[in-house]
């Protein structure tokens, strides 16, 4: 994926993540940008739908990355997992919560969704999307999920799980984008960035 030519876009484009995963994947379609970690505290309102659970936390990310700019294009992302149960599944607080998130996805189809948000920083004018791709797990042993939940690669991820590290070992399909996944839906964010009009009322 080459990345794009985008001169109507407001200058710095931001990423608002601290995340590797992300930075890497905005350089498919995005060669200049910056990078400033959010503060915002991601949080699950209860009985909230996941794609906008996960969009209001994307919106929050990029808002408080946004306030430190008087003019530029912020982009700010959250990953939530739903699991089969209908529950909401973030990030694991310990490696006991992700040994447990592990335990409830394993031998099941589960829903990850990214929810991206696009901010204007000198107008605030904002675009909230969300993508969603289904992920069925194969079932894993109580042994298989230790030995993950040890190596430390559960830490910090949304479902407790990295698909573009060794956790694609356990996932036997894919319905959708890969790249929505790992922590941005690339072909959502192009569609966004080159619909992007800031100056439109």
């Amino acid at each position: 994926m080459r990345a794009l030519k985008l001169p109507h876009l407001p200058r710095p484009i931001v990423l608002a993540s601290a995340s590797p995963r992300r930075s890497d994947l905005l350089k498919r379609i995005v060669d200049d940008f910056d990078v400033v970690p959010s503060d915002a505290v991601e949080r699950i309102a209860p009985d909230c739908a996941p794609a906008e659970a996960a969009k209001a936390n994307a919106r929050a990310k990029a808002e408080a990355v946004a306030r430190g700019f008087k003019r530029g294009t912020i982009i700010g992302a959250d990953t939530i997992v739903a699991a089969a149960d209908g529950g909401i599944v973030g990030k694991p607080t310990d490696r006991a919560d992700a040994r447990a998130i592990l335990t409830r996805l394993a031998g099941s189809r589960h829903c990850v969704i990214t929810g991206v948000c696009v901010i204007d920083a000198a107008s605030s004018r904002t675009d909230c999307r969300a993508e969603a791709t289904w992920v069925t797990m194969r079932a894993m042993s109580a042994a298989e999920i230790e030995d993950y939940v040890a190596s430390g690669e559960a830490d910090g991820k949304a479902g407790a799980y990295a698909i573009q590290e060794t956790g694609d070992r356990f996932v036997v399909k894919v319905e959708g984008s890969m790249s929505n996944v790992i922590g941005l839906p690339v072909e959502l964010l192009e569609k966004m960035l080159q619909e992007w009009n800031p100056d439109e009322e």
